[in-house]
């Protein structure tokens, strides 16, 4: 954890949900900095030693706020100070749609010191929301944009890292879904990504010599967000 990082626990559905908060850096110092939007990081598998601090998720959540996006990395339930149990997905999707509500209720942030003097909390219910994870992540992700899209408040976007295909049951995803996955991912396949990213005509980024977990190629993860994002429509007055 570092200094633009804050850790919370905000009233859930079964309890307690524990939050880390990363800011970019020009909050630091101007709290009229304009944000761009807000960032939601799923982990990976609670039963497998996921965690929001996992690097890829940390990772992700600091590429976002190089773009300027407040992020919120969220332990899925029974995971650190996260109430609850292991839900196979089901109860982890209602507890990712309760955040997107409080991430998107300007009053959720002003009850905190070190958010009160910013001045992008009057417009959080208004600013794009973008939905990202990893592996287990990815696929309640997946839920999240689509159960978004029926309610009526998309996602501005989706991105998937180590996309959970063939282990558990994807949602569809918009065209223009950020696909990554290693090479040599021993845990879900390229094969099996590919298949799934075939029928829906998705463009899958393929990182060289990547495992599962991105050793020694996270900073792939952010060049390839950081890229896609250019041309990308900034709202920033």
């Amino acid at each position: 954890m570092n200094g633009r990082t804050k850790v919370i626990h905000i009233a859930g559905v079964v309890g307690p949900i524990e939050v880390s908060i990363d800011f970019p850096d020009e909050l630091k110092n101007d709290p009229h900095f304009a944000v761009r939007g807000l960032a939601l990081v799923a982990h990976p598998h609670p039963l497998m030693g996921g965690t929001m601090d996992n690097k890829v998720a940390q990772t992700m959540a600091r590429t976002f706020n190089q773009l300027g996006y407040v992020s919120v990395r969220p332990n899925f339930r029974g995971v650190g100070g996260s109430a609850g149990v292991h839900d196979d997905g089901v109860g982890e999707l209602d507890d990712l749609l309760h955040i997107t509500d409080w991430m998107r209720t300007p009053s959720s942030w002003t009850s905190f010191e070190f958010t009160q003097a910013q001045s992008w909390l009057g417009s959080s219910n208004t600013l794009p929301l973008v939905v990202s994870g990893f592996s287990f992540g990815s696929f309640v992700g997946s839920h999240l944009v689509q159960k978004l899209a029926d309610l009526g408040r998309p996602a501005e976007r989706l991105v998937m890292i180590g996309s959970a295909t063939g282990k558990w049951e994807l949602a569809p995803v918009p065209a223009d879904t950020i696909l990554i996955h290693g090479e040599l991912d021993e845990t879900i396949t390229l094969g099996a990504v590919l298949d799934w990213a075939r029928p829906q005509e998705l463009t899958v980024q393929v990182v060289p010599g990547a495992d599962h977990f991105f050793h020694r190629r996270l900073h792939c993860i952010r060049n390839i967000i950081t890229g896609a994002w250019l041309g990308m429509p900034d709202h920033r007055s």
